[in-house]
């Protein structure tokens, strides 16, 4: 696929899966080829390749004589990170963030506990280094770089619990903490009770106190719902 087969495969996807997404092509809706192909002004070939993706993440069905039919929202693949990005984009971001955040309270205090057990003295360095690197971003407005070491940080966690399943919710964890920032779901500098509470969780690690992980784990997504609160309620 080249360079500009690939931008028009991007456009057209993301304008698509935001379309459904966001209800504004509703379960049973039918997406015909040659309309969408004229739509956008691209090839069926562009669509064909569009429309597998899609599929792969089960938001439409091709059905023969039919055409590609939008699936309805209980069979989405919800933990693909680029439907989670759609989503957070649309009207209903919210209850979403909301949905996701739960998510995150109910998985990452026990991967806390598990990393504070099993974590490699390499991931608690870097676990301390990006503690650090939230600190020194925490303050005059610099979310884009609280963000990048925020993601890292939680990461390490998940990986170091040494369960392969929290691991795979990285890409998960990554895309709502994206989507708060992005949408503007943060405060202009980041909770100075929260950026403690990620020190003292590395220090918890680093030290072997899994239970004490695992509180802290709490109430870091104790505080997460409570500025969902505040600003998106």
């Amino acid at each position: 696929m080249t360079t500009q087969s690939q931008g028009l495969h991007t456009h057209v996807l993301d304008t698509l899966g935001l379309e459904i997404s966001s209800g504004q092509c509703p379960p049973g809706s039918v997406l015909r080829t040659d309309e969408l192909a004229q739509r956008f002004d691209v090839s069926r070939t562009v669509i064909r390749e569009v429309i597998r993706v899609l599929e792969s993440m089960h938001l439409v069905e091709s059905r023969r004589r039919v055409g590609v039919t939008v699936r309805p929202t209980e069979t989405w693949n919800v933990y693909d990170p680029q439907v989670i990005r759609w989503r957070l984009a649309g009207a209903d971001r919210p209850r979403q963030l909301r949905s996701l955040t739960v998510l995150r309270s109910a998985i990452e205090p026990v991967a806390a506990s598990l990393a504070a057990r099993h974590a490699t003295a390499e991931q608690c360095a870097e676990l301390t280094e990006r503690a650090l690197g939230m600190v020194a971003t925490s303050r005059g407005h610099q979310l884009e770089g609280y963000l990048e070491h925020d993601i890292a940080f939680h990461r390490i966690v998940l990986n170091a619990s040494g369960n392969e399943m929290f691991a795979r919710l990285g890409d998960v964890v990554a895309e709502v903490l994206a989507g708060r920032t992005h949408h503007q779901v943060m405060f202009e500098d980041p909770d100075p009770a929260a950026v403690t509470l990620h020190v003292r969780l590395a220090e918890a690690v680093r030290e072997g106190h899994p239970e004490a992980a695992e509180r802290i784990t709490k109430e870091i997504a104790v505080g997460a719902l409570h500025e969902l609160d505040v600003l998106a309620p």
